[in-house]
């Protein structure tokens, strides 16, 4: 059961960094930092975009809008810790 606990621990983690990568390119890229031209940086980008955009789809459709500040990407963070800490201290208290 401790290596189900792990796993679960090492996904929401791995969700975590490819969330917090989204939200620095999306910076990046809306201040034109970056170049979407730049082939690398377009299939990083799209490639990034493709993991956590279905994550944060349903969160946007039901937060309201705040002026253009995006906070669906905060609620999902704070949604994947709370699920992944219950999940974890559930699994790790049957075994």
């Amino acid at each position: 059961m401790n290596a189900l606990a792990n796993l679960i621990s090492s996904i929401a983690t791995l969700i975590f960094w490819l969330v917090l990568a989204h939200v620095i390119m999306s910076w990046l890229v809306a201040f034109n930092v970056v170049n979407l031209n730049n082939q690398f940086v377009r299939s990083l980008y799209h490639g990034i975009n493709s993991i956590v955009e279905p994550m944060l789809a349903p969160i946007r459709r039901i937060l309201p809008t705040a002026g253009g500040i995006d906070f669906s990407p905060i609620v999902l963070l704070l949604a994947v810790s709370f699920l992944s800490q219950l999940l974890v201290d559930n699994i790790r208290g049957l075994g």
